[in-house]
């Protein structure tokens, strides 16, 4: 099939477009938020192909494209205005949903709850993750879940740090829904670093917290895809703070490292995170305590790490994920 997607989450799509498909993504001047184009910092097949607006109408006008991957409402205007199709209409479409809702939890009404189920337009919805499922109120609209699938990027863990990574995009704008102030507790108990988008702007709240939150002021990075799991194998245990979100994608790459986990338990986390393989709390004292604990022991934090790795190449294959992409797709294509 020739897909039509948006560059919109660097990680999730670095798995969907390992395929055998062909995948083709908007571009535009600047690489702005409705154009990122191919990939800059993860790596993408041949197979993906940037195209601009003009080369996106010729692709459907005198190739093809079978099926269309909407992830922001928006998008099914840019769709209409860029190439004159209309998504469920003109074009077999389905709509993905990254997130859980981010009002009322269990009162938003997703966007394309009534396109759902209109006649002139059926636009699926699919979640990442059941609980997002259970969340979003989608009205009649048909859904699906096809949960996350990772490429594997080997077991790199040796946990010779003796310090807790965290990985978290504006850890300042997102700071509740991020759980930025619980990995603030835990950096002042127990030396960490942080890796992600914005993560300087942390400086500032870590440096008045004491020497061990002063220390990790020192330890903030923003580092390209490849470059972060080596960073983050060399770490002793992984911290996944948010309060509120849907399943991290770095979450499922650390724990398919080898690093061991401590988290909140929050939305998707029980599934993701079985007890073998860290330690879930609702108390950022009890997180900062088992990280010093693991700091302390090397052999412990490993072989909880080594049931993470095991866990999500278990639940979360890349062959699988693929699969049951192609299969909705191809049933959308071909209903």
């Amino acid at each position: 099939m020739r897909i039509l997607l948006w560059h919109v989450h660097g990680s999730w799509t670095t798995a969907f477009v390992q395929g055998e498909h062909e995948y083709l993504v908007p571009v535009l001047p600047g690489r702005p938020a409705d154009g990122r184009g191919r990939a800059e910092t993860w790596d993408w097949p041949a197979s993906v192909r940037e195209l601009d607006p003009a080369g996106l109408r010729r692709a459907f006008d005198e190739e093809g494209v079978d099926a269309v991957v909407l992830q922001r409402p928006h998008e099914a205007r840019l769709l209409r205005e860029w190439t004159g199709r209309r998504a469920g209409r003109d074009v077999p479409t389905v709509y993905l949903e990254h997130d859980a809702p981010g009002g009322p939890a269990a009162a938003t009404r997703h966007p394309l709850a009534d396109v759902g189920t209109a006649a002139d337009g059926l636009v699926p919805i699919v979640h990442v993750t059941r609980f997002n499922a259970l969340m979003w109120d989608t009205g009649k609209a048909r859904t699906a879940v096809i949960e996350h699938g990772i490429p594997d990027p080997g077991h790199r863990y040796t946990g010779e740090r003796e310090t807790i990574a965290a990985v978290v995009n504006e850890p300042v704008r997102r700071w509740r829904a991020a759980g930025t102030d619980v990995l603030l507790e835990v950096a002042r108990q127990a030396p960490a670093e942080v890796y992600g988008m914005g993560t300087s702007l942390l400086a500032e709240h870590l440096s008045p917290l004491g020497p061990t939150a002063a220390g990790a002021a020192d330890r903030l990075y923003d580092l390209p895809q490849a470059e972060l799991h080596d960073r983050l194998a060399g770490a002793r245990a992984y911290l996944h703070p948010y309060r509120w979100t849907s399943l991290g994608l770095a979450l499922l790459e650390a724990m398919a490292l080898g690093l061991p986990v401590l988290a909140l338990p929050v939305t998707a986390a029980y599934a993701a995170v079985p007890p073998e393989a860290g330690v879930l709390s609702a108390d950022p004292d009890e997180l900062a305590a088992v990280a010093r604990r693991w700091l302390a022991d090397p052999s412990e934090a490993a072989a909880y790490g080594k049931a993470a790795r095991e866990h999500v190449l278990a639940h979360y294959p890349l062959d699988l994920f693929l699969d049951r992409w192609t299969t909705l797709l191809t049933q959308e294509v071909s209903p």
